[in-house]
């Protein structure tokens, strides 16, 4: 069964496994998550459910997003997402979803919007190949060549600088290695998207 919830990056640290290895580990906050809607064939076309996480100001919120949360019984929340394919026959409106849905060793994806690195040229944006340093070089770090001679037009598609990272990535088939229930704390193997205090949507690996 599908399960998901959403967290706040922390950041990075390592922990040793009882054989002695290190493992890098991504620390992951998913407090209190809380079940405001769900959806089904008969009413919206598709199952899922809709989490809030991270409560907001009362000011901040609007009436339909107040009246929305009101019938979940919660404050209005700073981040509201989906997950879709979840069995929502074993979630009701205003339960609380907590990091104890996975357990150590659970193989999950991790979603969220990787940092922003602002105008790159193509080296560091695609990883391409730099001309010689030399001072009789006459070419260092720019793109390549732009296409054949004909047709006369560089072709859509081609690889040039621009706009680099701050796109939705997914990280698949991380492995949990610990679930800290108290904190509500999910240490997570390896590296994932965004800086820290970024928000992450966490879910049952679709590949596993």
């Amino acid at each position: 069964m599908t399960k998901g919830i959403l967290g706040r990056k922390i950041g990075m640290t390592q922990v040793f496994a009882e054989n002695g290895n290190l493992i890098p580990v991504t620390v992951v906050e998913a407090a209190q998550n809380v079940v405001l809607q769900k959806k089904s064939v008969e009413s919206d076309g598709y199952e899922a459910i809709q989490v809030g996480f991270e409560d907001k100001r009362e000011k901040l919120a609007n009436k339909p997003e107040k009246g929305h949360v009101a019938k979940a019984n919660t404050a209005p929340k700073r981040f509201i997402r989906e997950f879709s394919g979840v069995d929502v026959i074993g979630y009701e409106v205003g339960q609380e979803v907590k990091v104890d849905i996975f357990a150590a060793g659970d193989v999950v994806d991790v979603t969220g919007i990787s940092k922003g690195k602002g105008f790159q040229g193509v080296i560091k944006r695609h990883g391409q190949s730099r001309g010689p340093m030399a001072h009789g070089s006459r070419y260092h770090r720019r793109p390549g060549s732009m296409g054949p001679v004909a047709p006369n037009r560089v072709f859509k598609g081609k690889l040039l600088p621009g706009r680099m990272g701050g796109e939705q990535i997914t990280v698949q088939n991380l492995e949990i290695i610990k679930v800290d229930v108290e904190r509500n704390l999910l240490l997570i193997k390896g590296n994932v998207p965004g800086p820290k205090k970024a928000l992450l949507k966490i879910k049952s690996a679709v590949k596993a």
